[in-house]
C-alpha cells in the first residue's frame, strides 16, 4: 500500500475512531446505558469437546479483534524494516530517537505522579502510546502545506512506537504462564517458519496455523494479541501467492481497511464509554489521570522535541527534509495522541482493579490526547508555508 492510500486510510479511519468514542459517550450517559454495558457484557463461548473459550464481548474485542491490529502492526513493521522507509541506519536515527523519548518521559512524568500507589504504578506504560490513525488524520487537514518528510517520520515514529509496546505488554502485562500453552504456540511458529522456509504461496494454511498460535497464547498467560504480532514475522514478504502478488503487501492490504474501519472503531465503542454522572474534582485530580493526561501532553512534546533537538544540534541526524522546526514542534504535538493503544494498555494494566481505575485511565487518555490535537493543531496551522511556496517542494 503506497503513503497516499495510507493516510487516507488512517485519516478516515480517526474520524470512525472519533465518532465510535463519541457514541460510546453518549450511550454511556443515557438512559440506555444499562443496554450498552450489556451488550459489551453479552457472553460469547466457543467450545469443542473438552476445549472451551467463554469470554464477555468486550474481552473478545480486547484479546481477539485487536490480535488482527497486532498483525497488521507486525506486517507494517517487517515490510518498513526490510524494504521500507526503516531499511537503513540513516533512515531509522530521528524517529529511533523519537520514539524511546516519546515513551521514557511520558512513563517518567506518570511516575511522579503515581510512585505511593502501587497498584496505579501499574500503568507506567499508558501515556507512552501514539495513536497513528488519529494523529494521521488531524496532520491530514493540512493537505500539502506540510512536507510529505513529516509524515513518514510520524508513521515512522508510530511503527518504533508500537514495536516499545509490544515490548511491554511482552515483558508487564503477561502473568500466570502456562508452559503446555506456551509449548504449543511455539510449535505453532515453528510450523508457520516451516510454511515460508518451503515457500507456500496460499494464505489459508498460515492463518490456519495462525489462529491455533492465537488459542495457545490465549490460554499461555501471555497477551493474545502478541500472537498477532508474532505471526506476522512469518508471512512472505515477497513471495507472490496464487494471484501473482506478493503475500504480505497483500494481505497488508487487504487487512488495513478491516482494521481502520471496523476493528478500532469497534475497539474505541467498546471501551471509552464513560459515566460522567459520577466525575468529579476527586478523579478529574487524580493522580492516574494526572499521570496519563500530562504524560501525553507534556511528556511526549517534551520528549520528542527536546531530544531531536539534541540529536539534530550534536549532528547525529538531520530534520526531516523541507521542514521547519516549528512544524516538527507540531508533529511532536501530534505524537500526544494516544487514544486507541493508550486506551488498549489501560485495560491491560487495571483489569482485574475497581471501574474507577478504568474511568480514571478513559478521562486520563481523552484529556491528554484532547489537548495535544488542540495544540498540534493550532502550532501547525501558524507553521504553514503560503500555498505557492508549498507547492515548490
Amino acid at each position: 500500500m503506497d503513503i497516499q492510500k495510507l493516510i487516507h486510510h488512517e485519516s478516515f479511519g480517526g474520524g470512525l475512531l472519533v465518532a465510535a468514542a463519541v457514541i460510546a459517550m453518549i450511550l454511556a450517559n443515557s438512559p440506555g446505558s444499562a443496554a450498552y454495558y450489556e451488550f459489551l457484557a453479552l457472553p460469547v463461548e466457543i467450545t469443542f469437546g473438552n476445549f472451551e473459550i467463554a469470554k464477555p464481548l468486550l474481552l473478545w474485542v480486547n484479546d481477539g479483534l485487536m490480535a488482527l491490529f497486532f498483525l497488521l502492526i507486525g506486517l507494517e513493521i517487517k515490510r518498513e524494516m526490510l524494504a521500507g522507509n526503516l531499511s537503513s541506519t540513516k533512515q531509522i536515527i530521528l524517529p529511533g530517537i523519537a520514539a524511546v523519548a516519546g515513551i521514557v518521559f511520558p512513563a517518567l512524568i506518570y511516575v511522579f505522579f503515581n510512585a505511593d500507589d502501587t497498584v496505579g504504578m501499574r500503568g507506567w506504560a499508558i501515556p507512552s502510546a501514539t495513536d497513528i490513525a488519529f494523529a494521521l488524520g488531524v496532520f491530514s487537514l493540512f493537505g500539502t502545506r506540510l512536507p510529505l518528510a513529516l509524515k513518514l517520520f510520524l508513521l515512522s515514529v508510530a511503527i518504533f512506537d508500537d514495536i516499545g509496546a509490544i515490548i511491554i505488554i511482552a515483558l508487564f502485562y503477561s502473568a500466570d504462564l502456562s508452559t503446555t500453552s506456551l509449548v504449543f504456540g511455539v510449535l505453532g511458529l515453528v510450523i508457520l517458519f516451516l510454511l515460508n522456509r518451503f515457500q507456500v504461496n496460499s494464505l489459508a494454511p498460515y492463518a490456519l496455523v495462525g489462529m491455533v498460535v492465537w488459542v495457545a497464547v490465549l490460554k499461555s498467560g501471555v497477551h493474545a494479541t502478541l500472537a498477532g504480532f508474532a505471526i506476522a514475522w512469518f508471512i512472505p514478504l515477497t513471495l507472490h501467492n496464487q494471484n501473482d502478488k506478493p503475500m504480505l503487501p497483500e494481505l497488508e492490504h487487504s487487512l488495513h481497511p478491516w482494521i481502520a474501519f471496523f476493528v478500532l472503531p469497534f475497539f474505541a465503542f467498546a471501551n471509552a464509554g464513560i459515566d460522567l454522572s459520577n466525575i468529579g474534582i476527586q478523579a478529574l485530580s487524580s493522580p492516574i489521570t494526572l499521570g496519563i493526561a500530562l504524560g501525553l501532553f507534556v511528556g511526549k512534546q517534551i520528549g520528542i522535541f527536546g531530544m531531536c533537538w539534541v540529536a539534530i544540534k550534536l549532528r547525529l541526524t538531520e530534520l526531516p527534509k523541507n521542514s521547519t522546526w516549528m512544524q516538527f514542534y507540531g508533529v511532536s504535538l501530534l505524537c500526544g495522541i494516544g487514544f486507541t493503544m493508550s486506551l488498549f494498555i489501560g485495560t491491560l494494566a487495571f483489569e482485574d482493579q475497581a471501574l474507577a481505575y478504568q474511568t480514571n485511565v478513559k478521562l486520563g487518555v481523552i484529556i491528554g490526547s484532547l489537548a495535544s490535537a488542540i495544540v498540534a493543531i493550532s502550532v501547525l496551522k501558524a507553521s504553514q508555508q503560503p500555498l505557492h511556496l508549498a507547492h515548490k517542494y
